[in-house]
Order: structure tokens, then sequence, then C-alpha cells
């Protein structure tokens, strides 16, 4: 039937003796929990009474997990950004402190993936391997630890990467109207980035579903996604998610840049990072100022363009390029955040609308854009072929406007108009077309030579192509040279003004003129100053 008693007796001993060694052996520990009370809801912000030991940017949680920050700290209450839907909190509701800052997930397991700005994966291929983790705000680098930008960072777009050079460790801004090209020129530049050992972060601020899915289809396509890091926050997402969106991909950036990679990020854009922070402030009440923001909106947008440097070698050598995009009302740069952006980067790509509406791909305004770093960086080549382009060209647009008025221009007037078509037809270049250095500088040299000039304007596009693909036969010395010469020697000139000529033959309406021809000439004899546009007359 049943055991013995003394089984019995011996089974609760053992037991009661195991439950007294583990009493024994186990210390009792008290956690300490702050927790607070939901006052008040709105739109993308919440009140909060009862934490009076919580800390400024300190994340708190709520109780269906979601996070928000501290933001406003008051005698009476702390007013908290939500980094969710507000709808899923309720007056009432329970908020527990946590004891840390918002961060971000890091690593080399981002590359290729679209998050958000929490880390959550958006791309439906399941969670983000992750290395680690940093805080969204952090200090940038003091002055000793950098470096000078002397290396560029080649674009692809003709325009930029001969007038408006860009260095890595430069802030760039990309400012216009809506719908001319800023996007177009960020997203090129990742896409130029494929075998350049340049991993990029694009991070979309406020943009429709639509626009981000073309962004990450594009980038998909061209195969430059598998060396880009993308962090949405939607234009449907609560407001917290696009004021740390910029904070936290920058983060993700700055761990690629500390471990001696160069890293280029694209803010896209500004504009609705500026208007979701003057959101949040005013339903904080924050004082308003000059167009509603808060007196603060300067320092949001110089401490996170601060953190975008060359670090110096004893740190690795590492960069971080900031492509930072803003979006003007109806050509206005004298507003107040396009201003502030201006005075904060190293120099603004501006894209015209009426050259967008002319059919000018890319709209840049090369009159109004500037790079006050980037020049320093720009192969020695380029300084070699397309020193006094601008000129030239902002001599042509003067002139352009002047003929509108229906007067008589003299020979040379015309010519210099004639060859400034040309230069604007050079400049042009369809969207996800990178051009190569061999095949810009060959260009530019064409140019500059006045090789162009016997070419009708309607042949102009297959004239360009035909050059640019007689330079992608350069021997790979003569590659090398370009990239890495002090300047442009005598006997590469010579051979690529004999590689254009040949490769303009069949383009020319009639004989080049006895100016080209000399133009030409002058360019050979020249090795070290740019040769001068010669005209027709």
């Amino acid at each position: 039937m049943g055991e013995p008693p003394s089984s019995i007796d011996c089974a609760f001993s053992d037991a009661l003796s195991a439950i007294g060694s583990a009493c024994a052996s186990s210390i009792p520990r008290l956690a300490s929990r702050e927790v607070g009370t939901v006052s008040m809801v709105s739109t993308g912000i919440a009140r909060i009474t009862g934490l009076p030991e919580v800390g400024f940017e300190e994340l708190v949680r709520f109780p269906d997990g979601m996070q928000g920050i501290a933001f406003d700290i008051d005698l009476d209450g702390v007013g908290v950004v939500l980094l969710g839907d507000f709808a899923r909190v309720r007056a009432g509701d329970e908020v527990e402190r946590t004891g840390r800052v918002m961060d971000v997930i890091v690593g080399d397991g981002l590359l290729g993936r679209v998050i958000d700005p929490l880390g959550a994966a958006l791309d439906g291929k399941g969670a983000v391997a992750a290395s680690g983790r940093l805080p969204i705000e952090r200090p940038a680098p003091p002055i000793m630890d950098r470096a000078p930008v002397t290396m560029p960072l080649q674009t692809g777009v003709k325009v930029v990467d001969a007038l408006i050079p860009i260095g890595r460790g430069q802030r760039e801004l990309i400012i216009g109207d809506r719908q001319v090209g800023k996007s177009a020129i960020a997203i090129d530049a990742i896409i130029n980035q494929r075998g350049a050992d340049v991993l990029c972060v694009y991070c979309a601020i406020g943009q429709r579903a639509s626009s981000v899915a073309k962004a990450v289809a594009t980038l998909r396509s061209s195969g430059a996604l598998a060396h880009t890091v993308v962090v949405v926050a939607e234009g449907n997402d609560a407001p917290g998610l696009s004021y740390i969106a910029p904070y936290a991909a920058t983060s993700i950036a700055e761990h690629f840049m500390e471990r001696g990679r160069d890293v280029l990020i694209v803010y896209d854009d500004l504009t609705h990072h500026a208007r979701a922070y003057r959101e949040l402030s005013l339903l904080l009440r924050r004082p308003p100022g000059r167009e509603a923001f808060p007196g603060d909106i300067f320092y949001i947008h110089s401490r996170l363009l601060e953190r975008a440097t060359r670090l110096s070698p004893a740190l690795g050598g590492g960069s971080l390029t900031a492509l930072p995009i803003i979006e003007t009302d109806a050509q206005n740069l004298a507003a107040y955040i396009p201003t502030n952006l201006i005075s904060i980067t190293d120099g603004q790509i501006y894209l015209s609308p009426t050259l967008f509406e002319l059919g000018v791909l890319p709209a840049v305004d090369v009159a109004t854009s500037v790079s006050r770093v980037g020049g320093k960086a720009q192969h020695a080549a380029y300084r070699g072929v397309a020193g006094d382009l601008k000129l030239s060209y902002a001599q042509f647009e003067e002139l352009e406007t002047f003929a509108r008025f229906g007067a008589r221009l003299d020979g040379h007037s015309r010519s210099i108009i004639e060859h400034g078509r040309r230069i604007r037809a050079c400049l042009k270049q369809p969207e996800q077309s990178p051009v190569s250095v061999p095949g810009q500088i060959a260009v530019l040299l064409t140019l500059s030579a006045g090789l162009f000039d016997a070419v009708p304007l309607d042949a102009m596009a297959e004239a360009e192509g035909a050059v640019r693909h007689a330079a992608d036969a350069m021997p790979p010395a003569m590659v090398a040279r370009l990239v890495s010469a002090p300047a442009l020697s005598s006997e590469d000139r010579a051979a690529i003004i004999e590689l254009a000529q040949q490769a303009l033959l069949r383009f020319q309406a009639a004989p080049l003129s006895t100016a080209a021809t000399a133009a030409a000439t002058a360019a050979v004899q020249d090795d070290l100053q740019p040769a001068s546009p010669r005209m027709r007359p």
C-alpha cells in the first residue's frame, strides 16, 4: 500500500532542510521604483506628476512599454515627449523612471537595413543584429581630436565635384524649394560610394511613406543599400520620433567613424525636424520666438552638425560628412531656418526652380552655391581643368540675361554665350548616373580647351557621352595620376585632349576654328594653370 512512516518523514526532512538552506543563503534586496502619474495627454506630449528625481532627457516607461523623454522639468510636474502614439496613453496611467537616457542600437548588422529611430526593423527582415548601443545625444569631438579636411568625397555629379567640391568631414547644405531635386543629389552621392569604402546613413525625417519607399527602392536597385543604413521617421509618426531621428542616425554613423571608417550621412530634411521641434515646444508651453520657433532652435541643429568631422590619425582617422537638406519657400533664402543652417554649415548647394523649369538638371545655381572647405580637398586635376569654369559660366549667365532684352551683341559676346550654352549642356546629368573621376576630368578639360565649341548644341549630350566613354579607356597608370598627382602634367593633358579630339570628330559641324585649335595647343603647353576658354570669333 503506502510507504513506511519512516520514508515519509525522511522526505519531509530533506525538503525542509533544502528550503532552510536556500533561505539562509539568499540575501533580500530592495529595489527602489520611482513611479509617477499621467495628469494630461496631448498630441505628442504628456504631463507627469510624482517623479521628483527624474533627470533631463531621461527615458520614462508607460504601462504598455511605450517610452518617452523627460523634456521639461518643473516644480509642479514633468513634460514628456512621447515616442509613440499618444492615443495609447491615458490620464491616470503609471509612469516609471528607467534611469537611462535615450540610446540606439549600432553595429555592422545595421548595414542594408531600414529601421526607425528606436531601432525597430521596418523592412520585414526580422530583428536587427546589433553589437552595442550608443546614446543619441553625444558631445561633438573637441578641436584637438579633429584633423583638416584633405580628402574629397566624390558625389559623381559633375557640377558638384567640379565647381562645389565636398571634402570628407565637411558639412554641405543642400537647399532649394520643393520638388527641385534636392533628395536626388543626395541619393546620387550615396550611389556613387559603391566601391569607395564609404558607408552611408540616410535619415528620412517627416517624409511621406511613398517617398521613403521610392528612395529605398532606388538604393536597392542600384546596389547601394548594402553599404547604407536607412533611418525613417515618417510624416504620420509621432513628432517625438521625428525629433530624435537625426540624432539617432548620427550616433549610428559615429560608431563607424570611431572605427576608422569614412561615413556619409544625409538628413532629409531638417525643415521637418525644425517643425516637429516647434510643435513639441509649443505644446509644452515654451516661449515662442521668430516664426514661432523656440529660442534654442539654432542650438538643436548646431549641436547635431558639429558632430560631423574628420578625426585625427591617432583616433583612427575616420570621418563623418553631413549633407543636411533644407526646404525654402518661394526661393526665400533669408528665412529663419535656412539662414541658421547656412551659418552652421561649410557651404551650400542651391537648387533653382527657374533652372529646374528650363530642364537644367541637376538645377544647381552655380553663382549662389559655394563650398568653403572642399576646395582644399579637391583633386589637383580638377583645379587644373575647372579653375575658371565657374567664372566663365557666370559671365555667360549675365550676358544671356542681357541678351533677352533684344540687345545687339558683338562677336565676342556671342561666342561667350555659345560657349556658356555648351558648359550648361555638359553640366546636365540624369539621375542615378554617376560619372567617374576620369570621365569628369576629360569632359571638363575638353570644355576648357574649347573643343566642344564646334559641336552642334543638339548633339552635345551624345558628344559628351562619347568623351566620357573614351575616358573609360584611359590606362590605369594615368587614372592613378589623375587622382594622386599634385598637378595635371602636360603629358596627361595632351593625351586627354587628343583622346577627346578623336571622340568628337564625328560630331563637328565644321572643322575646329583657329581659335579653338589655339586654345587646345595652349592647354597642352600649360601644365599648371587652367587653360582659359577660347571662343570662336
